[in-house]
């Protein structure tokens, strides 16, 4: 059961929130009594459309008009990053929640990879995530109360993806990002943590997520038989930002279908 007030009072901002699951985690956070930025580059017209979306799920939480806000920004700008929270701040008084899941992905094998593919993935995946975090910290650090990061990491941050090494690399690194962090700060109030997705119907897996054979070979991978819904995901987002996960810190948690289980190991061919 959803519970339309578990956030109220909280202000968020979600990155790549435009469409897929960024915007499924601005929308729940809504409906939960967030005030949701939407963090966007390029894309102006499904900016306006998840904005409109949040709004909606706002309403139908129940509450009030809130001043919901779409929040332009390349976070592989440390410039850019800076501007975009001080402006938030500066319209709302206060951040209480980050969510990092600006993301790209491009192939990149291991021997033929392009050196300008390779930098952007890094840049926008972790040094994206890096550069939020370091502002929504200090900002956190600057007034009692503490406040809440949420990564947008991956299966890939412990399963390897051939041919992907720039993906995996930076989902790999945000979960040592997650933990450092998590760390460092647990003593100040600040929680860090990170959700694993694993195979989800969104623009980032066009290639199978429409085609009806490739997405059944996707999902024959999967143990749990199916692939996610952005909605299926957005929930653990809440959790984790909110006061029920007031103990946990430094975690990520695989929301997969059963991806992480190694599931050719089902069946006992090993023993």
């Amino acid at each position: 059961m959803m519970d339309p007030h578990r956030l109220s009072g909280r202000f968020a901002l979600v990155t790549g929130a435009s469409r897929g699951i960024g915007r499924a985690v601005a929308e729940r956070f809504a409906f939960e009594g967030a005030t949701v930025a939407v963090n966007h580059i390029g894309d102006d017209s499904a900016a306006e459309e998840a904005l409109a979306a949040v709004a909606a799920a706002s309403q139908e939480g129940g509450h009030p008009p809130r001043s919901h806000r779409i929040a332009p920004a390349d976070v592989s700008s440390a410039a850019e990053v800076e501007r975009m929270i001080a402006e938030l701040v500066a319209a709302w008084g206060r951040l209480d929640i980050l969510v990092n899941n600006a993301g790209v992905q491009a192939p990149t094998p291991g021997d033929t990879f392009d050196e300008a593919t390779f930098a952007r993935i890094l840049a926008v995946n972790l040094n994206g995530a890096a550069f939020c975090a370091r502002a929504a910290i200090r900002h956190f650090l600057s007034r009692p109360g503490g406040g809440a990061v949420v990564n947008t990491s991956s299966v890939h941050e412990v399963v390897p993806k051939p041919s992907f090494l720039a993906y995996s690399l930076s989902k790999g690194a945000l979960g040592n990002l997650t933990r450092t962090l998590a760390l460092e700060y647990a003593d100040r109030g600040i929680r860090v943590n990170a959700v694993g997705p694993g195979a989800v119907v969104t623009d980032i897996n066009r290639a199978w997520a429409g085609d009806a054979q490739a997405r059944a070979a996707v999902e024959s991978h999967i143990p749990m038989g199916f692939a996610a819904e952005p909605e299926d995901i957005a929930p653990v987002f809440a959790f984790l930002a909110s006061d029920e996960a007031r103990y946990v810190t430094g975690q990520t948690l695989f929301a997969c279908g059963g991806l992480t289980l190694y599931g050719d190991f089902k069946e006992n061919w090993a023993s």
